[in-house]
Formats: structure tokens, C-alpha cells, sequence
């Protein structure tokens, strides 16, 4: 665990490290080494500018995984993509960082099942990764359930509001209690962005 020294330096846990190691990750990007010791210390939003491919994923996957209560079956964290196969990724990627701690990560988009995906949610999951579609879909038919929710994630902002998502974001923020993390991660930086 000795190449781990940078990553154990932002904070993260040896549970944490370890899944790293096993990932074959040595070195934190740079938008990770910003955004995970303020995640882990400071409980305050963060807007960060990123690229796809600089490991932000990772910025704000790992600091969840440290945070949420892997003991409750409640959704505490709600992360929304703009497209499904980044919905599916970033689900994918989060569930590689939970080492040892009995998290469930569960992806929901459209184009697939929308009664698999309410069983799934229905057995309980921690982090739900999901498109505003089928998001608010969920809520509306109430089978997902955000009044635990600690976290919400914006992955890929810009994206979300050049397709049109503006309104289900902002349906689906008033599903979410007032005391919350909002975490957003955008290419680009829009003044429609900031103000949500």
C-alpha cells in the first residue's frame, strides 16, 4: 500500500485504499485532489469544471462511499447523468470503490424495465445512479424514494441542460430534502447551471 501515500493523504479510508490498490490506481487526478478532502471535511456543495476522462467519477464516488451509512437500506445519495451508458459507468465505477462495505448502487434509466429496476430499489439501495427521465419517473409512480437523500450529484450539467433536462431537475430537486450536499460536474459552467 505504499504507492496508496497520496490517496491516503486527501483523507480516504484503508477499506478505501485498498479497493483502489486493487483497481491499480496510484495517483489522484487533479479535480480528485481538489474535490475529495473538501467532500470528506467540509460539509458543503461543490461545483466543479472537468472534463470526461479526468477521474470525477472518482472525486465524488470515493468521498460517498466514506460518508453514506452502509447499515440503512435507504437511497442517501442520488447521482443524474444525461445519458444511460454514462448512467450504467458511473454506477459501475462506484460500486468498484466500496472495498468491503455492503453498498448497493443501482442504475435506472429508460430503454430498460421499469419494474426490475422498482424491484431493485424496492430491496433497498444506498446510491442511485440514474437519467432526469426515469428519475422522475420513479418518483412520480413512487417507487423511488429520496426523503433520506444527503447527497445529489449533477454529473455532466452542461449535457443535461443542452438536452433539454432543465425542468426534470428541477421537478426532481423539490423531491429532495432542503439539507442536502449538491454536487455538480460540468464541462462547461452555463449561468443556467450555476443557478440551479
Amino acid at each position: 500500500m505504499e504507492n496508496m501515500e497520496k490517496f491516503r493523504a486527501l483523507g480516504l479510508s484503508e477499506n478505501t485504499l485498498a479497493a483502489l490498490q486493487k483497481k491499480g490506481w496510484e495517483t489522484p487526478s487533479t479535480i480528485q485532489e481538489k474535490t475529495i478532502p473538501l467532500l470528506l471535511k467540509d460539509e458543503r456543495d461543490v461545483v466543479g469544471q472537468a472534463q470526461t476522462g479526468t477521474g470525477k467519477t472518482g472525486a465524488f464516488g470515493l468521498p460517498l462511499i466514506e460518508k453514506l451509512d452502509d447499515s440503512s437500506k435507504k437511497v442517501q445519495a442520488l447521482i443524474m447523468c444525461p445519458t444511460r451508458e454514462l448512467a450504467v459507468q458511473v454506477a459501475e465505477e462506484i460500486s468498484s470503490f466500496k472495498g468491503t462495505k455492503r453498498f448497493w448502487v443501482q442504475s435506472i434509466y429508460g430503454g430498460a424495465s421499469f419494474s426490475t429496476q422498482a424491484r431493485a430499489l424496492e430491496k433497498g439501495t444506498q446510491i442511485v445512479v440514474g437519467t432526469p427521465g426515469r428519475i422522475r419517473d420513479h418518483i412520480e409512480r413512487k417507487t423511488l424514494k429520496l426523503d433520506s437523500v444527503t447527497h445529489v450529484v449533477l454529473d455532466e450539467a452542461d449535457e443535461m441542460l443542452n438536452m433539454g433536462f432543465e425542468e426534470e431537475l428541477r421537478e426532481i430537486l423539490k423531491s429532495v430534502p432542503q439539507q442536502k450536499i449538491m454536487l455538480m460536474f460540468s464541462a462547461s459552467m452555463p449561468s443556467a447551471i450555476v443557478k440551479i
